[in-house]
């Protein structure tokens, strides 16, 4: 395997003065307006880490909870669970199955694989309450365009990975994760690489977009904060043609917990 020179320094920049997303907005041209702003500029090499809920405005993906007609099903639920049967009603439209439903708890599979809380459905750093923002239809695609994008208008050639909070079994707390990647491989496969003692790696693969966009998040915010997009500078990514978001999520034939 090809020795992969390691990333020892880097530098996390969160992007200020992003104003509000709206459907049809390019979220590439709204980062290099706001870097210029800042004083920098994009490089070659870059990882460009953007909040879900942007790319969500930007590509329509929000619905009016007033134009939402609860199903009976998602009224009962909604009793259970304490939420309103609209977003109980949007929950159940994003997901292909629900796994639990418990303690006011709702998890589910979406339609993109992912196992989540409540699909992805968001109404926080929306409209104040009356709206829910939908997950991307194609995060890939997403980032692949915001990729595409700042290349037409900057020339630099970056990665893009578009950002989702969810949570851990077995670990409390919430974590920044890759839901669409464009640019970079998003796993670092090191298995058949030596340890220091010369034991070879069985089982070594590290997720690295899922990290990038963990350690975007010290930096993002959008809820005092407003900063939606970080940018991450001297990590030696491989670069990738391929969509790699859904690499990341894992076959049901290798889940072994449900």
């Amino acid at each position: 395997m090809a020795f992969r020179e390691k990333s020892l320094k880097l530098e996390v920049i969160g992007v200020q003065g992003i104003p509000l997303v709206r459907r049809g907005d390019s979220i590439a041209r709204l980062l290099v307006e706001a870097l210029k702003r800042m004083g920098e500029n994009l490089q070659d090499g870059d990882v460009v880490v953007v909040s879900q809920v942007i790319v969500s405005k930007a590509e329509g993906r929000m619905v009016k909870l007033k134009n939402v007609k609860p199903g009976l099903k998602a009224r009962i639920m909604a009793e259970k669970l304490g939420k309103e049967a609209e977003v109980v009603e949007l929950i159940l439209r994003e997901a292909l199955e629900v796994l639990r439903f418990r303690n006011g708890h709702l998890i589910t599979r979406t339609r993109h694989g992912y196992v989540c809380a409540n699909s992805g459905v968001d109404l926080s750093n929306v409209s104040g309450g009356d709206t829910a923002a939908l997950l991307p239809s194609d995060p890939d695609l997403s980032a692949k365009k915001i990729k595409n994008e700042i290349y037409r208008l900057t020339g630099k050639r970056v990665a893009v990975v578009v950002s989702d909070t969810f949570g851990r079994p077995f670990r409390l707390g919430q974590v920044n994760v890759a839901l669409g990647v464009s640019g970079m491989k998003p796993i670092h496969d090191r298995r058949g690489e030596k340890d220091l003692f010369g034991r070879k790696l069985q089982v070594k693969e590290i997720a690295v977009a899922d990290e990038l966009a963990s350690a975007a998040e010290l930096v993002m915010g959008e809820a005092d904060e407003g900063i939606p997009i970080a940018v991450i500078r001297g990590y030696k990514y491989e670069e990738s043609r391929k969509p790699g978001g859904r690499q990341l999520v894992r076959p049901r034939d290798k889940d072994l917990f449900l």
